[in-house]
């Protein structure tokens, strides 16, 4: 039964998820502030985390940006306000999905089990090696580990599936709505802001310069692609 922690201080939406949520079938806590779901982070060890961008006192952002600190969990934004810049800060401080409130819960609960599946495997591989380098970056398939010049990279869910799409066709470009599918499991036309932001935090994470990245690079007015210049 996979186990949901909600961080949202509206008492009425806070109930109503946490119902709809255990009747398609996920054990749920929830907490009411940042602080509170920081600490039940710890304790209830949650499987996702569905984590209100409002909060009083500590925002929605700080959770966020704490919560990566230390663990990997998949992260789902909750926001009233679908096209505001705040979407884009969430997704850049480490959120792996958003949705827009109020949210149905089938809705809702479509988004927990997509990133239950980035978290729980790579896509498909077309039969190639389990353990590839491309040059300082070195990565597992078989384990789902990334190292760059030998360190360990901890990678979000969103973030791993990501890099291991690109890479399984170097020099292949995708689009940003063939990588919403593949990774977000998006199919209809879906939000490309998801894609940016991740690639951006991704390249940060293996050490790409942003004027000049060695792995994965733009297509303008298209999507990306990965593999040397």
């Amino acid at each position: 039964m996979p186990r949901v922690l909600i961080i949202e201080d509206d008492r009425a939406v806070r109930e109503g998820v946490r119902l709809a949520l255990r009747r398609q079938g996920h054990e749920v806590a929830a907490a009411a502030t940042g602080e509170d779901g920081l600490r039940e982070l710890r304790t209830f060890r949650p499987d996702a985390v569905v984590l209100d961008l409002m909060l009083p006192g500590m925002s929605g952002l700080e959770v966020c940006r704490r919560i990566r600190e230390h663990d990997q969990v998949p992260i789902i934004m909750a926001t009233a306000r679908g096209d505001d810049i705040d979407v884009v800060v969430g997704l850049e401080a480490g959120a792996d999905d958003y949705v827009v409130k109020p949210v149905r819960a089938r809705v809702l609960d479509a988004r927990i089990r997509a990133v239950l599946r980035r978290a729980g495997g790579p896509p498909d591989d077309h039969g190639g090696p389990r353990t590839e380098q491309h040059g300082d970056l070195t990565i597992d398939r078989a384990g789902l580990t990334v190292t760059h010049r030998g360190r360990p990279v901890a990678l979000a869910p969103s973030e791993l599936r990501l890099l291991l799409t690109l890479s399984a066709s170097p020099g292949q470009v995708f689009s940003r709505q063939q990588l919403l599918e593949a990774v977000w499991e998006h199919s209809y036309h879906g939000d490309a802001r998801l894609v940016d932001a991740c690639v951006k935090r991704l390249r940060a994470k293996i050490g790409e310069p942003a004027d000049q990245p060695r792995h994965i690079h733009t297509v303008r007015g298209f999507g990306y692609r990965f593999g040397p210049r």
